[in-house]
């Protein structure tokens, strides 16, 4: 193949969140290919990326990536996104695969990167590496998170539930992704375990809605939100 594939982290949100290579490579793609969820939500990762982009001399994609928590499911969403890849590449153009975030953490890139290493492991793929909501929840929040010997977890919460106790016990910060579905069960948790008054909320960073909860007693269910996370000091 002739062409090049690079994914670019485009940050949590905020467009000048980009670093300056993923704002040049983006503008000198031939393709680019924004995720989303499924067909009745807006691509975020497109709405970041909108002004990097010039519709007269390069083609934007909107791709549904199905989250779902049995692989098997998305996989066929995955496979047709390679195949699709694959032909654009032998075209000889340069598509840019924008993700949310970076693209090695939790990110739906890791996803089809996999089956197209699979199906087509002669090509090569280029990383740029994003700003994660992490580290741009924390910065908003000003919430340090490892400081010297400090020992950092971050997980699912939605995935933890046997575990998620002894990694509240061992870990001095903890990072909860996807917890807006179990926001009363790691409630309950935290307080269960003293660390409640140590844990931060953080909803839609770098985005419209931007907000950040220092007393997780006070989140009621409209501002509970997939794009969120809980930062877990000492």
């Amino acid at each position: 193949m002739s062409g090049r594939l690079i994914a670019v982290g485009v940050g949590p949100g905020d467009p000048e969140l980009i670093t300056l290579k993923g704002a040049r490579l983006i503008r000198e793609a031939d393709v680019v290919i924004a995720p989303v969820g499924d067909n009745s939500t807006a691509s975020v990762a497109h709405g970041i990326i909108d002004g990097l982009v010039d519709p007269r001399r390069q083609q934007l994609l909107t791709r549904v990536f199905p989250m779902k928590k049995e692989l098997a499911e998305m996989r066929p969403f995955w496979e047709a996104a390679a195949v699709e890849v694959a032909g654009l590449l032998a075209q000889g153009k340069t598509v840019v695969f924008a993700t949310l975030g970076d693209p090695f953490l939790y990110s739906t890139f890791l996803y089809f990167h996999q089956v197209f290493a699979e199906r087509f492991p002669g090509a090569a793929v280029e990383v740029v590496p994003g700003i994660s909501s992490i580290h741009a929840a924390a910065a908003v929040a000003g919430r340090p998170l490892g400081l010297g010997a400090d020992r950092i977890a971050i997980l699912p919460a939605t995935f933890e539930q046997d575990r998620l106790r002894q990694t509240l016990r061992e870990f001095d910060t903890v990072v909860l992704m996807k917890v807006h579905r179990v926001f009363d069960q790691v409630r309950n948790l935290l307080r269960e375990l003293g660390r409640l008054e140590n844990a931060v909320y953080v909803r839609r960073v770098g985005l419209p809605g931007e907000t950040v909860i220092r007393d997780l007693d006070q989140i009621q269910v409209e501002d509970l939100d997939y794009l969120s996370l809980v930062l877990v000091g000492k």
